[in-house]
């Protein structure tokens, strides 16, 4: 497989499991009871951990990659679709 079709795959990973990691562990203004300045959304979180969770949603991604490239380097998909 290439290059560009490895970073390919890890992009739309990378994206997927930050949308899935993202509201783990989120409070919001509203659920922690603290004071809401004018113009700030209440559901917006008090520590939205950005960095952690980029983090996490980066090694999250390399595994899925390396699933997905064990997935298709092997034979079980061709296997499964030529039965």
């Amino acid at each position: 497989m290439q290059i560009g079709s490895i970073i390919a795959i890890y992009f739309v990973a990378w994206w997927i499991t930050f949308v899935a990691v993202l509201p783990i562990g989120s409070e919001s203004h509203h659920e922690t009871g603290a004071e809401i300045v004018a113009g700030t959304d209440p559901a917006a979180p008090v520590r939205p951990r950005l960095v952690l969770k980029a983090l996490i949603t980066s090694v999250l991604a390399a595994g899925v990659t390396a699933f997905v490239l064990w997935g298709v380097n092997t034979d079980i998909i061709r296997a499964y679709w030529n039965r």
